[in-house]
């Protein structure tokens, strides 16, 4: 998981302009560190917080391994991130020397405000640094001419500039890099540069800030990942006597099966550490044993096992089992549902088979693919199988000669039969139709037997 973690990236990272990039606002060394940490020096450039975690189970939402998680931590800004995104557009010299250009904005001249759209725009046609830049709201409005080859109109080398007014003879087409997202993101800055082909290169850095919210994963160290399940206010959450309230509580039966006692000596550990003010040596065969943690516990006043009394934030009353109690390094991972969040209802399809695209981006359906029909099938809900594979995927009403049972080219007529008189529209998914016509393109003709339950007969 380590490497799906979202924290410090490089010593350079405030200046770099990659595609993506994932930053922890505040990350925190680890309370339990190994020799191969402090080799890589990892504890320089961390990527994850020590956040104190309760092992328990708590309302019914952590099961799965699901995480609750205190909506006062969040506020403080435990896990916070901020995600950078480049994009941005080239300025192309063409073959009749006319190239690219930067507008401002358009005025609207009863308003004498920009129009939709270009609200963002300064007079270099480029957003300002610090605009919050919306779905669809332009960044760089360019515009490229209509013709890209051929001598340019009156004065090549003037690039067809009217002589009195100083305006292009030349048409230009509107081409502006936008935003496209669901979050409004802010513009952190713009970089102007030089391609290898010595084209002109405008570079556009968005920024997002980003608290975990329910769907978001994170992971520890030991491989234990888990998504919010739930966010609790403190107020609801479990205290300590000491008035501790735990930043993350997890379910215990993520244990037994995995077996990962490093994240039980790790709490250990960071609660000792903590106690200490020091970091302590959690490599493995040659760290501080379990006993001595278990001793620095003792002499200062707690349960040798890390685990303490805590109380319902609910009731007040004090839990009837002792609860394993302290810090653990976390890792917020890139994984984030609102990457990932996707529905649709209506969209675009395919021109081949006319179903609809496939993916999150070009907004696809969600496919029902051939487990989901056997189970289908298996519950027999027959009107379920109908809606989903026929009438929301791909329905056509296709037509049909009842006598020789081969496609007919319109609802009059049948080619092979040479007649109109006994075609009849069926309803059959388009690719089915598409499948049949390609076999009749290799001599092989595949033949429909209608029945009187689903033909409805052109009179």
């Amino acid at each position: 998981m380590g490497k799906q973690a979202i924290g410090t990236v490089a010593l350079n990272q405030q200046i770099r302009f990659d595609t993506l990039q994932h930053q922890m606002v505040y990350p925190q060394k680890p309370l339990v560190q190994s020799k191969t940490i402090q080799m890589m020096h990892f504890d320089e450039l961390p990527a994850g917080q020590n956040a104190i975690v309760a092992i328990m189970s708590y309302s019914g939402y952590d099961v799965e391994d699901a995480l609750v998680i205190n909506r006062a931590s969040l506020d403080r800004g435990f896990a916070r991130a901020c995600i950078y995104r480049r994009t941005g557009l080239h300025l192309k010299m063409h073959e009749n020397a006319a190239y690219d250009r930067l507008m401002g904005p358009s005025i609207d001249r009863e308003t004498g405000l920009p129009r939709r759209g270009e609200e963002l725009l300064q007079a270099d046609g480029t957003a300002y640094v610090g605009a919050r830049a919306s779905d669809r709201q332009i960044l760089v409005n360019r515009e490229m001419p209509v013709v890209k080859v051929g001598a340019v109109q009156d004065n090549a080398g003037q690039l067809g500039l009217h002589p009195g007014t100083g305006d292009s003879l030349m048409e230009f087409k509107r081409c502006p890099a936008d935003y496209k997202g669901i979050e409004p993101s802010y513009v952190e800055k713009i970089m102007f540069s030089t391609s290898e082909g010595n084209q002109a290169v405008i570079k556009v850095l968005l920024r997002q800030t980003r608290r975990p919210e329910v769907g978001d994963k994170f992971s520890s160290r030991h491989g234990q990942k888990g998504v919010v399940g739930l966010i609790v206010r403190q107020e609801d959450m479990p205290f300590s006597s000491q008035g501790l309230v735990p930043d993350i509580i997890m379910n215990p039966h993520g244990f037994p099966s995995r077996m990962t006692v490093g994240k039980l000596l790790e709490l250990l550990g960071s609660k000792a550490g903590a106690i200490e003010g020091r970091i302590r040596d959690g490599s493995a065969f040659s760290g501080d044993p379990a006993q001595a943690l278990s001793q620095v516990l003792i002499d200062h006043g707690h349960h040798y096992l890390g685990k303490e009394v805590l109380h319902s934030g609910v009731t007040g009353a004090p839990l009837e089992a002792y609860i394993y109690f302290g810090p653990v390094y976390y890792q917020r991972l890139k994984h984030m549902v609102m990457d990932k969040v996707h529905a649709r209802s209506r969209g675009p399809v395919t021109a081949l088979t006319r179903q609809p695209t496939e993916g999150r981006s070009r907004e696809g359906g969600l496919r029902v693919g051939e487990m989901e029909r056997d189970c289908f099938i298996a519950y027999g809900t027959s009107q379920l199988l109908v809606e989903r594979l026929l009438t929301s995927s791909d329905a056509y009403d296709a037509c049909v000669c009842e006598n020789c049972g081969l496609l007919a080219t319109s609802r009059n007529w049948c080619q092979y039969c040479r007649s109109s008189r006994q075609v009849v529209t069926v309803r059959m998914p388009y690719a089915c139709k598409l499948l049949f016509q390609e076999l009749m393109c290799m001599r092989i003709f595949p033949r429909l037997t209608l029945g009187n339950t689903y033909r409805d007969r052109v009179k």
